[in-house]
C-alpha cells in the first residue's frame, strides 16, 4: 500500500522526492491509464495551490479527458484550442502565469488563474498531456516546470 509522505527541502529536492514516488507507483506496471490515474492523483495531493492535475490523452484527432483530481473537466480539447492544445501541438512546455491572458483559454474551471501543461510524448508519437492548474496567479516557476516534465517522463517511460 502506498501512504503520501510530506515534502521536504528545497524545491528541486522535493521534485526529486516527488520523482522517485512515482517511479515506485508505475514500477511494473505498463498500463496507461492506471499509471495516469495514480500519477494525477499523487501530485494532486503532494503539490500545493492546484485545483486540478491529471492527464488529457490524444485519441489521433484530439486530446481527450483521462485520469484526473479535480472538478469535472472538459472532455475534449481540440490541437488549436487552449493551453493544452498548444502544449500538444507545438510539444512544448507552457507555463502560463495568467490564463486570462492567453489567448484561446479554455476554463474548464473559473477558479483556475495559472497552468502548467507538459507534453506526453514517445519516440515520435504524441500520447497527450498533463495539465495542471491552480487558483493561484503565477503559481508555477521553472523548478515546478523541470519538476513536472520529469514526472512526464516517467509516465511515458512507463509505457508500453
Amino acid at each position: 500500500m502506498f501512504t503520501s509522505s510530506t515534502l521536504t527541502g528545497s524545491k528541486p529536492e522535493q521534485y526529486a522526492q516527488l520523482q522517485a514516488q512515482a517511479q515506485a507507483l508505475v514500477h511494473g506496471e505498463r498500463d496507461r491509464i492506471a499509471n495516469a490515474a495514480n500519477l494525477a492523483a499523487l501530485i494532486f495531493n503532494s503539490l500545493p495551490s492546484l485545483n486540478w492535475a491529471g492527464f488529457y490523452l490524444y485519441d489521433g484527432q484530439e486530446l481527450v479527458v483521462g485520469p484526473f483530481q479535480g472538478l469535472p473537466a472538459c472532455v475534449r480539447i481540440p490541437l488549436d484550442k487552449g493551453v493544452c492544445g498548444a502544449a500538444a501541438r507545438t510539444r512544448q512546455t507552457q507555463r502560463i502565469e495568467d490564463v486570462d491572458a492567453f489567448p484561446g483559454h479554455i476554463a474548464c474551471d473559473s477558479a483556475s488563474r495559472s497552468e502548467l501543461v507538459v507534453p506526453l510524448v514517445k519516440g515520435d508519437t504524441l500520447v497527450g498531456v498533463l495539465d495542471l492548474d491552480s487558483p493561484e496567479l503565477a503559481r508555477f516557476d521553472e523548478d515546478d516546470q523541470r519538476g513536472l516534465e520529469a514526472i512526464a517522463r516517467v509516465f511515458v517511460d512507463s509505457l508500453a
